[in-house]
């Protein structure tokens, strides 16, 4: 029971290590020491959890933060992209971000500071935190399975959701220099 408790308020404290230790709770799953179910459960739950008062600071506060940010015309157009990319591709964009170190929270908030409806976000966390937590979990069980030595498997698996996240985060980060290229005059 502790292990879930550990797991749960990792999931829901922002910028914890939970990718860290989602894998490794995957790995203790492979070796039989916890249900994956619970722990796919247990981190979905928290991040859910995390995704709510992400959302409520952002709506809270987000305006505030968000126009002291984009003072600078290079931030005001990444915002703004982020903006147009939530009101047209909203679900799925937060969904994708999940993916993203970092990006839950700040999908989070910025879909509460552009007041987005609860009813609108709430569902969209669940099944972003529900399928990120599956992923997640399931490349340590995956690395548990083919590995004895729980510190490779979790090495392993750590790696592989790095090799996967890294190209996601450079592929974002070049579409927001792009439009910030295109903001700022020369």
């Amino acid at each position: 029971m502790t292990a879930f408790v550990v797991l749960f308020v990792v999931a829901v404290v922002p910028l914890a290590p939970t990718e860290a230790v989602l894998i490794g709770y995957g790995v203790l799953a492979a070796s039989g020491e916890l249900s994956l179910t619970a722990v796919i459960a247990v981190a979905a739950v928290g991040c859910t959890v995390s995704d709510m008062v992400n959302f409520a600071v952002g709506r809270g506060a987000g305006m505030r933060a968000l126009t002291r940010f984009s003072q600078r015309p290079g931030p005001r157009a990444v915002i703004a992209w982020t903006a147009s990319k939530l009101a047209t591709r909203g679900e799925s964009i937060l969904v994708a971000v999940r993916f993203v170190p970092g990006g839950g929270l700040v999908g989070a908030v910025l879909a509460g500071a552009l007041r987005w409806p609860l009813r609108r976000f709430a569902p969209i966390a669940v099944v972003g935190a529900a399928l990120w937590s599956a992923y997640t979990a399931t490349l340590g069980y995956f690395g548990g399975q083919l590995f004895t030595d729980p510190v490779v498997a979790t090495l392993i698996s750590f790696g592989v959701a790095t090799v996967i996240s890294v190209p996601i985060g450079m592929a974002v980060k070049a579409a927001q220099r792009r439009v910030v290229d295109a903001a700022v005059p020369a």
